[in-house]
């Protein structure tokens, strides 16, 4: 959410400002409110806040811009060499940085981090496996702004904590480099309308680098998908399952950060590595696109629990009061009428789930365990497990590289797949899987849902981030 601002009124004292995105499209007046309104302008008012509450909260969208700066489909530069540069070495960069060097054609050339013996650690990485050593910049929290002034970067890779996905790709862009960054890209409408119009100014990419789109579950059932299986998909769902209490308290790492939304915003924070697939299986701005959300939350209860049974009393963590929800449910619909279960829980006793179901003309797919149920299939009315169908409908990237995928990558292999498929698409000189449009929309239900829950559960809009490109047919890996 943006930031309140201060202003002067006509006697010179400090008022609150609107932020920005709201004096758009609603300017205030200069003098004290009884002065400038008459009572017939303030019935006009009430009868329109009244019309506008039953409508979908509706973000503003910016004007349109020409169809020629859409980043759809646009093709990466050639690269003989990707050249690489890391900004974040800790738990997320260090996997990512394992990931690249066990790739051909790729040299990470810059590392930046906050803590100098991460950076150099990650450098020694870089010399053990018989590459030259990075340049390292270690000179504060926004050392990236010297970074990506360098010649020999292709693209800027940001895993740091989520306040800085925006603004590392920012300057990437800025810089005329590509940007890819961890989840999510943003967390508000603004940043993601920034990421949008940088990407499409700069005539660069700007990459939400989703790993659970390369998962293999995930890739085979897309593949099913896209040969009719299941028929016309109607609905999905998608969520981020998973106990983090334990490290949501942690002295280190993602403790020192991740568990501050928690006392001060409500929604799902995290809502890409459901919907990432989802948005692939439903052609998300490839013929359709999200058009609107509702969303409520449940009470809190799982970190003042922890926090009862785990944190000593002394702690200064007793003085922070939690207020998002243990678990977001929202429900999206898109143009073309399909809808999607989207949920968010991190604060319970659960085993790990990103839900991941489609529902079709022609059949069903669930997960966790992954289990598939075609129409007409021998056997009766009963699912069978996705290995049954393994031989026909394995995707072509685990085929070529699954091997290896398993041997070297994280997360079962779906990391390696997905940064090699990043070098593949810039050695080759192809379009990315995904681009700004899809990092924006991916994004979007963490500041949509908050909105919809402060609310009351009403209906939120999805900005339309193509500006109208979501209507034309594309192609994935």
């Amino acid at each position: 959410m943006a930031a309140w601002s201060w202003r002067s009124d006509n006697e010179g004292k400090q008022i609150p400002a609107l932020p920005s995105h709201l004096t758009r499209t609603m300017p205030m007046p200069d003098g004290p409110f009884d002065e400038v309104l008459s009572r017939r302008d303030l019935l006009k008012t009430a009868s329109a806040v009244g019309a506008a509450m039953a409508l979908p909260l509706r973000p503003a969208d910016p004007p349109a811009r020409p169809a020629a700066a859409t980043m759809m489909g646009v093709p990466f530069e050639r690269h003989a060499t990707v050249r690489i540069a890391i900004v974040g070495t800790g738990l997320r960069g260090s996997s990512v940085l394992g990931e690249l060097l066990a790739i051909d054609g790729v040299r990470v050339t810059a590392l930046c981090d906050i803590v100098p013996a991460k950076a150099q650690r990650a450098a020694k990485r870089i010399t053990d496996a018989g590459h030259p050593a990075p340049a390292l910049f270690t000179a504060g929290d926004r050392d990236f702004e010297n970074l990506v002034k360098r010649d020999d970067i292709d693209i800027v890779y940001t895993a740091t904590p989520w306040p800085w996905h925006t603004p590392v790709c920012l300057a990437a862009l800025k810089a005329g480099k590509h940007a890819a960054t961890e989840v999510p890209a943003a967390m508000s409408l603004e940043q993601c309308w920034e990421l949008v119009d940088a990407s499409e100014r700069s005539r660069k990419h700007c990459m939400l680098m989703e790993n659970c789109c390369y998962d293999f579950n995930e890739t085979l059932v897309n593949t099913m998908i896209k040969k009719g299986l299941f028929g016309e998909i109607m609905y999905a769902e998608a969520a981020y399952i998973h106990d983090l209490r334990s490290l949501l308290f942690e002295d280190r790492d993602e403790g020192l950060w991740r568990r501050f939304p928690h006392t001060n915003r409500q929604g799902n924070f995290y809502p890409t590595h459901g919907l990432g697939p989802v948005a692939w299986y439903l052609d998300i701005h490839g013929g359709d696109r999200f058009d609107y959300l509702v969303s409520m939350s449940t009470a809190e209860r799982g970190l003042s629990l922890w926090r009862d049974e785990h944190v000593p009393k002394d702690s200064a963590k007793w003085q922070e009061t939690y207020i998002e929800g243990d678990i977001n449910s929202s429900l999206v619909k898109t143009v073309k009428g399909k809808t999607i279960l989207l949920q968010h829980a991190v604060t319970t006793p659960t085993p790990y789930d990103r839900l991941n179901s489609v529902r079709g003309t022609k059949g069903v797919f669930k997960d966790y365990p992954a289990r598939i149920y075609l129409d007409g299939q021998q056997g009766g009315e009963k699912y069978l497990p996705i290995d049954t169908f393994k031989a026909d409908h394995t995707h072509p990237l685990w085929t070529r590289v699954g091997e290896i995928a398993r041997q070297k990558g994280g997360h079962g292999g779906m990391d390696y797949i997905m940064a090699f498929r990043l070098v593949e698409c810039m050695r080759e000189g192809l379009p990315p899987d995904f681009d700004v449009y899809d990092a924006a929309a991916w994004s979007a239900p963490w500041p949509l849902s908050e909105t919809s829950v402060k609310n009351g559960s009403k209906p939120v809009s999805f900005p339309d981030f193509t500006r109208g490109g979501w209507q034309a047919a594309r192609s994935r890996s």
